[in-house]
């Protein structure tokens, strides 16, 4: 992956993970890619089984960001990375 094309997909994660709120003591977290119904995520959705990317946020990437399935799939890891951190020292 190029420099270039890795700090892009960077800055989406870093925006992703200034867009997403969590709630400590319900265990939800608020994401920028779910809508209505779903408005929240489960922290169980964070385990590291879920390492494929979550389908609306797949949608979200690509419509948003103009991703393809190889970045996003980087972008998801990198994303769950931080929120799990983020959730397991609840800060």
């Amino acid at each position: 992956m190029e420099n270039k094309q890795r700090n892009y997909l960077d800055k989406v994660v870093e925006f992703l993970v200034r867009d997403t709120k969590i709630n400590y003591k319900n265990e939800k977290i608020t994401t920028p890619f779910l809508r209505p119904p779903f408005l929240y995520l489960s922290y169980h959705l964070l385990h590291p089984l879920s390492s494929l990317p979550f389908p609306p946020f797949t949608s979200y990437c690509k419509n948003v960001y103009g991703l393809t399935d190889q970045e996003i799939k980087y972008v998801w890891k990198e994303y769950t990375d931080i929120i799990k951190d983020k959730v397991e020292n609840g800060r």
